[in-house]
């Protein structure tokens, strides 16, 4: 498979999915691991509905990515800037990380600065979103350490395996995010 290095960090490089990785994508789907932390449990994804939704994604041209390792040219997650409103210069990036392996190493907050740079840079957005389960205290850190500042909370919205959990809205501004990450900037 050949990936376009459009967003090149230190380690990852971020690049236009492909229509071949579906069928990756729903083996990381079937993982609670995964899944859980990105409300998708619930749902089954076949290799058909990804390759559709890709399509789509593909000829909407919305800013969704394949997070690839430098190392190996190896595809270890997917990304996203989604819900653009350029009006009001507002975004929400979503990010996964498949495979156990590939966790706590660094990619999801190197992928997310990427994200933020391009989005504030490139995109001129000022403020961009995300929301995150109330369980998941490795995404929030890493949240947090980037810069995102909670705003709010969807008490009980989400039930999985037995228990309702909240839903916590993060956000960063433009002038809030420090840093210059994407490697291959001309200018």
């Amino acid at each position: 498979m050949k990936y376009y290095k459009k967003l090149v960090g230190d380690r990852i490089y971020l690049s236009p999915m492909c229509i071949e990785d579906a069928e990756k994508y729903v083996e990381w789907f079937c993982d609670f691991k995964m899944t859980d932390g990105i409300k998708k449990s619930s749902s089954l994804m076949t290799v058909e509905s990804e390759r559709e939704w890709i399509e789509g994604s593909l000829k909407e041209n919305r800013l969704n990515f394949v997070i690839v390792r430098l190392e190996d040219d190896k595809v270890i997650g997917n990304c996203g800037i989604m819900n653009v409103n350029q009006k009001d210069r507002c975004g929400e990036v979503g990010i996964f990380i498949g495979g156990e392996e590939n966790r706590s190493k660094g990619y999801g907050t190197e992928t997310l600065k990427l994200l933020l740079d391009f989005g504030f840079n490139y995109q001129n957005l000022n403020n961009i979103t995300l929301g995150v389960m109330s369980f998941n205290e490795r995404a929030i850190n890493c949240y947090k350490k980037i810069g995102f500042k909670e705003i709010g909370r969807r008490r009980e919205c989400y039930f999985l395996n037995g228990k309702y959990y909240d839903e916590i809205y993060m956000d960063i501004l433009a002038r809030e995010f420090k840093g210059d990450y994407i490697r291959n900037k001309n200018i």
